[in-house]
């Protein structure tokens, strides 16, 4: 029987990266935080965290546990917690959630049907989100956000999958792209228009081409995959955007698996540990993890 308790030191090292500061945290010495990481990797059979210079960094099998066994430790939280109830009937609060409008357009309006039958005194305020800075929900102005964890982002900010999704390519109808097999040297002999939030002129498409030798014409870049998606329906250009951003049905657009081998990647819930044990944002957030997946199990986004 491995010790559950072993999964708390996991989360705190993986979210520090430093045996020093995770045996600050959990209030334990750095000799038992080394002893105890010495089992952890004897229980998965892998070396977790690495030197590299003169800081530790995770190996791949831990950055694919991150987000696993935090989830694993906040529900185990919250199972122990008291149970407690909230008449969220009777709740007046102004909520403000942070996600692109990509986002919104798919989720909004079954996540606001949900909101007015069950808390009609609640309002839920959208702002865009133009980059992975976590300051707004360290400070409070914002609620809860949405989007892809970066595996640097802040330890302090707690997270949750919300669905998993890959990246397509969208081309309007009649583009030559609509007929025949899409080769990698057919996509990136084409004119692309690249979506950056941070107003970067390549991604990790990019590098993937760079590895086979080829590179891609980027003439425009957006700030918005909803741009991106208008600018393809209306023009030549080939815009790589979330599967899940092309399923609804879009007039004039064909879409096309892309030739590339990328990975999948996960969009999350991220909030402020303060918000974590708040009843009506716990209702918030597992209205938004329920609307979420009966759209993947529907199949619409």
């Amino acid at each position: 029987m491995p010790d559950l308790n072993l999964l708390v030191t996991l989360d705190v090292l993986l979210a520090e990266g430093s045996v020093a500061r995770a045996a600050k945290r959990l209030r334990l010495s750095p000799s038992a935080m080394s002893r105890a990481l010495a089992r952890l990797r004897e229980t998965t059979g892998d070396p977790l965290l690495v030197r590299a210079g003169r800081g530790l960094v995770p190996t791949p099998r831990a950055v694919e546990l991150r987000e696993q066994v935090s989830r694993l430790v906040q529900d185990a939280n919250a199972v122990l917690r008291p149970v407690q109830a909230l008449d969220m009937s009777r709740v007046e609060r102004t909520f403000t959630l942070r996600t692109s409008e990509e986002f919104v357009e798919h989720f909004g309006p079954a996540l606001l049907a949900r909101s007015a039958r069950e808390a009609p005194g609640v309002r839920l305020r959208f702002v865009n989100k133009t980059d992975k800075d976590s300051a707004l929900l360290r400070d409070g102005r914002v609620d809860l956000e949405t989007g892809v964890v970066d595996p640097t982002a802040s330890p302090e900010v707690l997270t949750q999958a919300l669905f998993r999704d890959r990246l397509v390519g969208v081309v309007r109808k009649g583009h030559p792209l609509c007929q025949g097999d899409v080769s990698v040297r057919r996509y990136a002999e084409g004119q692309h228009v690249y979506v950056s939030r941070r107003g970067q002129d390549r991604g990790q498409i990019d590098d993937v081409l760079e590895a086979q030798g080829l590179t891609r014409q980027i003439t425009t870049i957006v700030a918005g995959f909803a741009t991106a998606i208008a600018l393809a329906r209306d023009t030549d250009l080939i815009a790589s955007v979330p599967e899940r951003y092309t399923t609804h049905p879009r007039d004039g657009l064909h879409s096309f698996a892309l030739p590339l081998t990328l990975p999948v990647f996960t969009v999350a819930m991220l909030w402020h540990p303060r918000l974590d044990a708040d009843l009506a944002h716990r209702w918030l957030r597992g209205c938004l993890r329920e609307v979420c997946a009966e759209q993947v199990q529907s199949g619409l986004p």
